[in-house]
């Protein structure tokens, strides 16, 4: 049997569109572009729109048809393809930080694990270590790192750069930082709809002179939200760092962190974990270790997720007292600015160890 376009055409005219009662040939649906080539029959149908709920049964209707009125061994099941009329031509995204190397984002999966005291540390011992650092404060709700950098007074300024006004990050240890906490009253709540959050974000990384870094790092907020969204749509982030307790409720928020993170639809690579408050040392007995929140938890999740454990940071007094007098621990050389040199140094290795076996993270489009 020989096939031929018009006995495709004819058999399409067979298959009513749901709730019309027109023909899918009729509503000009079929596409001129049917192909034939022995018994493999192939052609395009185009829908209104890409949530058309009907586009499944329609194209097996279609299969159906083609089977029942031209042949039933026509190699159709697959050939048919689909199209949209507010298909648009997907926009390449220009990256607005093109002087930064590697951006990692510390992440946690609920508050009052540390996240804050960890990216802060991290960014001041990257660049103690000579490397060229960002830090920015993405925690629009509850922005932490002016005091955390001793920074609460500080004013930010402007300056043209390529005709451009952008704000100049402040610069202080090593490490220039930028927060919406520069940018509101911290008396108050800051009472914004998620839109108006995620703008305010979106400015502070595109209009501001971030200029050459190797590392930039995003302090985010806890759990998932909005702002997760906004900065994965952004920045093609390099890799994200989960910091936890070993205490299992915030384990089990931070597997729901690391699963947002490797979703098909996020695809950002886990660089590791930091497992916080691994145990408490007092002052005076620097020897000693009291795990007051469990041991392990974070160690065990690691394992259990096949996941870098990026470093065990203890709870001691000077964390605490070195965050609310805007001196970041790690500047000390204690146990645990020794911790947090360590897990800077880890941290370089897994970064450059995902450079060289992953593709580079792509910005997720937005939908």
């Amino acid at each position: 049997m020989t096939i031929y376009p018009q006995l495709i055409v004819d058999a399409l005219r067979t298959v009513r569109y749901p709730g019309t009662g027109k023909d899918i040939v009729d509503m000009g649906m079929l596409n001129d572009d049917i192909r034939i080539d022995g018994n493999r029959v192939s052609f395009s149908l185009t829908f209104e729109k890409p949530t058309d709920p009907f586009i499944k049964s329609v194209v097996k209707a279609a299969e159906a048809a083609i089977l029942a009125h031209v042949g039933s061994d026509v190699d159709i099941k697959g050939n048919i393809g689909v199209k949209t009329r507010q298909d648009n031509p997907v926009r390449k995204i220009e990256n607005p930080l093109p002087g930064v190397k590697n951006i990692i984002a510390v992440s946690s999966g609920k508050g009052g694990v540390g996240k804050s005291t960890v990216a802060c540390n991290l960014a001041v011992a990257l660049a103690m270590q000579g490397y060229r650092v960002g830090l920015l404060d993405a925690d629009i709700f509850g922005p932490s790192m002016p005091k955390m950098f001793g920074a609460e007074q500080e004013q930010l300024y402007m300056h043209e750069v390529d005709g451009k006004n952008l704000i100049i990050p402040l610069e202080k240890y090593g490490v220039k930082m930028l927060s919406i906490g520069f940018l509101v009253d911290k008396e108050k709540a800051v009472l914004w709809r998620g839109a108006m959050a995620s703008n305010a974000l979106r400015q502070l990384i595109t209009e501001a002179d971030w200029g050459e870094l190797d590392y930039f790092l995003i302090d985010m907020p806890p759990g998932t939200s909005d702002i997760h969204l906004t900065l994965v749509q952004t920045l093609a982030i390099t890799g994200a760092i989960v910091v936890t307790t070993p205490q299992e409720v915030a384990l089990a928020d931070a597997r729901k962190g690391i699963s947002m993170f490797m979703g098909e639809h996020v695809g950002v690579p886990v660089l590791g974990i930091v497992e916080n408050m691994s145990w408490f040392t007092p002052a005076s007995h620097p020897d000693e270790q009291y795990f007051i929140f469990g041991k392990d938890g974070g160690k065990l999740l690691a394992e259990k997720l096949d996941v870098e454990l990026l470093g065990q940071v203890p709870l001691v007094a000077g964390i605490c007292k070195g965050s609310d007098d805007g001196l970041p621990v790690v500047r000390m050389n204690d146990v645990s600015g020794v911790a947090f040199k360590q897990l800077a140094t880890r941290v370089i290795e897994a970064v450059d160890k995902r450079n060289k076996t992953l593709p580079p993270t792509e910005v997720v489009q937005t939908h």
